[in-house]
């Protein structure tokens, strides 16, 4: 057999392999995640399609985290008129001038988080409360700051009524994190900041994971992947990306030494990769 044939064949091999270890994995989890009861909601075949084209054909290779994006019912999270389209590989508008994360992200920043069961997790912006309701399939203890309090309250609510109603939502400002439950296993920033704010890098355990998307509204943008060692942030990883801004309340955008004020729109495309 030529080196390419074999090469080729161990590729389909892992593909099967992996194609079974996530319906196994999905099989034990059927009723064990913190979720809602799972009755069929209609979208089931749209869900795991998602899973199969959007995110095993790429690099989402976590079983974890593919059964989690095959369990949360996306179309929930979405506006009501948008719910045939919420399984799509795109974002979309959920109010607010912000968007929920096409589900490549999503998953990449929940496998890139290393989420285990028992650790805490701080996720900043919770929008529509997708992104949280995933971490809520992989942890018990998932807390998420929102600075726009309509926003938080309706995913405060919409979580609860899905089931994660461990899921701690409060509105606040994400740059300063969440002091009082810190310190965190695990940090997702689910819009773009200048840098690193301070708070978030020091509510970070040692061996913690920070996951957030760095650099200026509708300019070049990064998806950061850092790990706390020896107290420092040490960089693993990186995606280009555009997110909308993380925003801070408008007195601290106009005090001296605070962040540069950031734009409130979005354009098309963001929470998705840059072409």
């Amino acid at each position: 057999m030529r080196l390419l044939d074999k090469l080729l064949a161990a590729r389909i091999m892992r593909g099967i392999l992996l194609t079974l270890l996530v319906g196994v994995v999905m099989l034990i989890s059927l009723g064990a995640g913190v979720g809602a009861d799972r009755v069929p909601d209609g979208f089931e075949d749209a869900r795991q399609a998602m899973v199969a084209r959007q995110l095993q054909r790429r690099d989402i290779t976590d079983p974890r985290v593919l059964v989690a994006m095959g369990t949360v019912p996306r179309h929930r999270f979405v506006p009501a008129g948008l719910s045939s389209r919420a399984y799509g590989d795109y974002p979309l508008p959920i109010g607010e001038d912000q968007t929920i994360s096409q589900p490549y992200i999503v998953a990449l920043m929940t496998q890139w988080a290393e989420v285990a069961p028992g650790d805490r997790v701080l996720e900043v912006g919770t929008g529509s409360g997708y992104q949280a309701a995933v971490l809520a399939e992989l942890t018990e203890q998932v807390f998420s700051i929102e600075i726009r309090p309509e926003l938080a309250r309706q995913a405060a609510a919409r979580l609860q009524d899905l089931g994660y109603g461990r899921v701690q939502v409060r509105s606040g400002d994400g740059y300063q994190g969440w002091p009082e439950a810190a310190p965190f296993d695990a940090i997702l920033v689910t819009a773009a900041a200048a840098r690193v704010p301070p708070a978030l890098a020091a509510q970070l355990k040692e061996g913690g994971r920070l996951v957030i998307p760095l650099g200026p509204p509708g300019g070049a943008q990064t998806l950061m992947r850092y790990r706390r060692v020896q107290g420092k942030l040490v960089e693993e990883a990186n995606l280009p990306v555009r997110f909308v801004p993380l925003v801070r309340p408008p007195a601290l955008k106009a005090s001296p030494g605070a962040d540069p004020p950031e734009a409130s729109t979005t354009g098309p495309g963001l929470g998705a990769p840059r072409p």
